[in-house]
């Protein structure tokens, strides 16, 4: 969707000092953050809550990615996860983890994108954004209806201090014949209640940009994303995954769709059945995305996020 507007506010015009190159890889070692993750003074705190669940905060507003902290186990490192698992909310760890939303953002409906969304949409009173398949999953675990807002991409909202631009997606695939990972749809009647992990489908993928004036961020939930439909965005941070093997050079295009972002994170590399108060431990290797982006973007800083720490932009 390029107009040939130049999107990129002031931030996002690369003028802050990088790792570059060699430097890069040389000073990603394994849980690092680099010395000024925690620097204050930054217009937008950036907090991974582990999987693809990141939180934005300003002095105005609090947005959250496919918001997941329950973390119940199933098996999804080891060997595969259980369809049959059951799907738990914790209330406790969602009180703990979360504290306040304006407005979550639904990349797909996997259980470790959406099941904690209804509770966290009922205590926080956020706009919920995602597809009807999404939203019909919401409804039928209990999420409000009047806090519900179906879309389907193209879509551009103005909130406060804030905006969210919709893009069209899709999901990684796995094995042989392509397959997506609990795929289907739930679109018309909202279906019964879920209560195992493969009654969460996926349900049509989206991916944001959400602006915050002088920073901005690109996420998407799964290893692929609709390169026309993204075409002329210019974030100021890329969040990218690990994985993507049957995505053709997945990393790479996703950089020059994006203008080769200033920065670059990664997400969902952890293993989640494992404790999101632990530091995380790796469920896919992040190395090679950060290898890969050091030779197709060397003027990007690759920035390392573990549990529950932040950064500052």
């Amino acid at each position: 969707m390029s107009d040939g507007t130049d999107r990129t506010p002031n931030l996002r015009r690369r003028t802050l000092m990088k790792l570059t190159g060699a430097s890069a890889l040389a000073a990603a070692a394994p849980l690092a953050l680099p010395a000024d993750a925690d620097a204050s003074g930054g217009s937008v705190k950036v907090r991974w809550l582990g999987t693809n669940a990141w939180e934005f905060t300003t002095a105005k507003a609090t947005v959250l990615i496919d918001p997941w902290v329950s973390r119940f186990p199933t098996g999804a490192y080891q060997g595969g996860a259980d369809p049959d698992t059951k799907i738990e909310v914790r209330p406790d760890a969602i009180d703990e983890h979360v504290t306040a939303a304006d407005c979550v953002l639904v990349t797909h409906g996997h259980y470790d994108h959406i099941a904690d969304v209804p509770y966290i949409a009922k205590r926080t009173g956020a706009t919920v954004i995602g597809t009807e398949t999404h939203l019909n999953l919401l409804r039928a675990m209990d999420a409000p209806e009047e806090q519900l807002g179906q879309v389907v991409g193209g879509e551009y909202y103005q909130f406060d201090g804030f905006t969210v631009e919709v893009f069209p997606s899709s999901h990684s695939t796995t094995g042989e014949h392509k397959q997506i990972l609990f795929g289907g749809t739930r679109p018309g009647v909202v279906p019964k209640r879920p209560t195992r992990i493969k009654h969460l489908v996926e349900g049509g993928s989206l991916t944001y940009l959400l602006d915050f004036g002088d920073v901005s961020f690109f996420n998407a939930g799964s290893a692929n994303f609709d390169e026309p439909a993204i075409d002329g965005i210019r974030p100021t941070v890329l969040f990218v995954q690990p994985g993507g093997d049957h995505t053709p050079d997945y990393v790479e295009r996703l950089l020059e769709a994006t203008g080769y972002p200033p920065y670059v994170i990664p997400s969902h590399w952890d293993d989640f059945d494992q404790p999101l108060t632990k530091p995380a431990a790796v469920g896919i290797d992040w190395r090679p995305v950060r290898d890969r982006v050091a030779k197709a973007s060397p003027d990007s800083t690759f920035i390392l996020i573990d549990h529950l720490e932040s950064h500052d932009f």
